[in-house]
């Protein structure tokens, strides 16, 4: 409990049968770092050294697999965050990020999963941050270890309601005022895309998203004063993209999951067979 571990690489000779991703993951697994990062070539790396005096876009999502909804949200968020921040390109870090609890299945982790979606993941030129750290709050403050630049979080209105779920909060003495006042006394802010309503017809954003009714001051502040950003120029012909569903059609054969997908996604998804994809894809 008195070591914190960076990062780790093997390499040589003796250790040329290590996946050196796979040794970051059980570190945060085994609790002996907060998180691992790999570089698009698919190399690991101090999050120091790639995150410091950066700005930092995080998407938070499961990638299983990535969308086409998923890139669209991050260029779309990239492009706002550099002009609403002043943020020079060659400044900003874009890191697709997955917690812990979504590489868990069951009482381990899949470790053949997580190597498929890190693999797509810098198939498709991104960064990748493997965390345990859940709530959002924990996250912003890691980040702020090795950067005061800009923060920004990428996610859907799905995500804004968990965000507003209080029994995320319950081992915080001040609940979720604590949680916001602590996610936000850095310079971070949430950027919230569109999504379909439960009639899958009408469209849910930040300026119409209800929460819980005795929260609703709380967000009319976070909103207000600019911690709750809209994001804009989303692809509405997207918003009818759920991950879960593109899974289920990959597992059954119905081709048109690949519609959803980029080409490079669906190729790998193929080629490889991942996430349950037979012959039949």
């Amino acid at each position: 409990d008195l070591v914190e571990i960076d990062m780790i690489d093997f390499s040589g000779p003796a250790f040329a049968g290590v996946d050196n991703r796979l040794m970051a993951l059980r570190l945060v697994q085994k609790g002996l770092a907060p998180s691992a990062m790999f570089t698009a070539d698919g190399h690991v790396v101090h999050p120091a050294e790639a995150l410091y005096k950066k700005a930092v876009l995080i998407e938070r999502s499961r990638f299983r697999p990535p969308t086409h909804l998923n890139m669209n949200m991050i260029d779309c968020a990239r492009t706002q965050f550099m002009a609403e921040r002043e943020v020079p390109e060659n400044d900003v870090l874009v890191v697709s990020e997955m917690t812990l609890h979504n590489l868990m299945d069951g009482g381990d982790i899949d470790v053949r999963d997580f190597l498929h979606r890190a693999e797509i993941l810098c198939a498709l030129g991104k960064n990748v941050m493997i965390s345990n750290l859940g709530e959002y709050y924990r996250l912003a403050a890691y980040l702020f270890r090795y950067t005061q630049k800009p923060m920004g979080v990428v996610l859907g209105v799905p995500t804004l309601r968990e965000v507003f779920d209080e029994k995320y909060y319950t081992d915080l003495p001040g609940g979720i005022l604590e949680s916001f006042g602590r996610l936000f006394k850095y310079d971070l802010r949430l950027y919230v895309g569109p999504a379909l309503g439960e009639d899958r017809k009408n469209l849910v954003t930040v300026e119409n998203f209800e929460p819980p009714t005795h929260l609703r001051h709380l967000y009319a502040y976070l909103y207000s004063n600019g911690f709750i950003k809209n994001l804009r120029g989303v692809n509405a012909e997207l918003l009818s993209i759920f991950s879960h569903e593109i899974l289920r059609k990959i597992r059954t054969g119905q081709p048109e999951w690949q519609e959803c997908v980029p080409p490079v996604v669906a190729q790998m998804i193929r080629e490889k067979h991942l996430f349950g994809c037979g012959d039949q894809c």
